[in-house]
């Protein structure tokens, strides 16, 4: 078997079954016709927002959280990225 028969024809996702109530069913479609979605994408969003209403982040949004400070905060001091390590051992001193 290769990698590439594992996968769906996604890139990066992987096949999964299982089962909805009906209930469950019905509104997972109404709410991708709703916004012009795929049942599937519907689902997947539930599922992103569920993982991180219990904590779990993905390496990638932590890394874009990351570099979206850099560059946003001021010290005020012009030669602190040559003496960061000083400066820091400093800020934990105080």
């Amino acid at each position: 078997m290769t990698a590439s028969a594992s996968l769906c024809h996604h890139d990066g996702m992987e096949r999964k079954q299982f089962q909805l109530t009906r209930h469950q069913a019905a509104a997972v479609r109404r709410e991708a016709a709703r916004r012009k979605l795929s049942d599937s994408a519907i689902v997947r969003e539930a599922v992103d927002l569920w993982l991180r209403a219990r904590g779990h982040v993905r390496n990638e949004d932590r890394m874009g959280r990351a570099m979206g400070v850099v560059g946003k905060f001021a010290s005020g001091q012009k030669d602190l990225s040559r003496d960061h390590d000083r400066e820091l051992a400093d800020a934990f001193r105080k």
